[in-house]
């Protein structure tokens, strides 16, 4: 279950890789403006203030981000992004982290593009850290038998920039991809593990009671402020690196 105050509550963190994304689409005219996996609906008005005169087509797997969507005034559906199909005026796709839970979402994209109609764009973003201290650190917890849980990301969930950039270009689309490391200035206690929680932590809370999901988040953040210090500032450096890839249709 996703939990759209906790997801949120770093979002000038989490929106800018959005912004950046988008940075790099063409500016042109368009009917149906998509947010696959539009979460509770916060990067839907970055396409409706872009394309006022589009039709706005927001979906996302989680009820409870569906019904934060809603509350933000979008008219979101709860759809899996694997029953996603483009409509044949669909001419701007915003997937913003959302393949990485996906591990068949090369062979999506495989059926997705080459439906697009020409002159469309689709852009996507997924987190590219899986060999960080960060997910070094679940992986070694939940490898132990009181902790065990399904359904974590692993090293290979996303491809790198040219194995993106291969796939598209193989379909005969146009690609720019890339990758950035943000830098990330986190405050308060614990802020990576707060990050953590509203993402990739989720199978390990769903796994555990109470009891053990509080026993969990101990361990891991104590581990965690060793790999990440905190500075005598009172805050945390928190590098996180992101892989991009927007295709056009030529």
């Amino acid at each position: 279950m996703w939990d759209p105050d906790k997801y949120l509550s770093f979002r000038a963190h989490r929106d800018r890789p959005a912004h950046d994304l988008l940075a790099r689409v063409p500016e042109r005219s368009a009917r149906r403006v998509v947010d696959l996996g539009c979460g509770a609906g916060n990067l839907t008005s970055l396409l409706t203030a872009r394309w006022p005169d589009a039709a706005v087509e927001a979906t996302d797997s989680s009820p409870e981000m569906v019904e934060a969507a809603r509350a933000r005034g979008v008219d979101a559906q709860v759809e899996d992004v694997r029953d996603w199909k483009p409509s044949p005026d669909t001419d701007v796709v915003l997937c913003n982290a959302v393949l990485q839970w996906v591990p068949e979402h090369p062979e999506l994209l495989r059926s997705w593009l080459p439906e697009l109609p020409q002159g469309a764009s689709f852009a996507f973003q997924v987190p590219g850290n899986f060999d960080s201290p960060s997910y070094a650190a679940i992986r070694e917890l939940v490898a132990q038998p009181q902790w065990a849980a399904e359904g974590l990301l692993r090293a290979d969930s996303v491809l790198g920039p040219q194995g993106y950039a291969e796939l598209i270009a193989d379909l005969g689309l146009g690609v720019d991809a890339w990758e950035t490391t943000y830098a990330q200035r986190l405050e308060g206690p614990d802020p990576v593990l707060e990050w953590l929680s509203g993402t990739a932590l989720r199978p390990v809370r769903a796994s555990l009671d109470e009891q053990g999901w509080a026993e969990f988040r101990a361990e891991l953040g104590a581990r965690l402020r060793v790999a990440y210090p905190r500075r005598s500032d009172g805050t945390t450096w928190f590098p996180f690196r992101r892989v991009f890839a927007v295709a056009h249709r030529l």
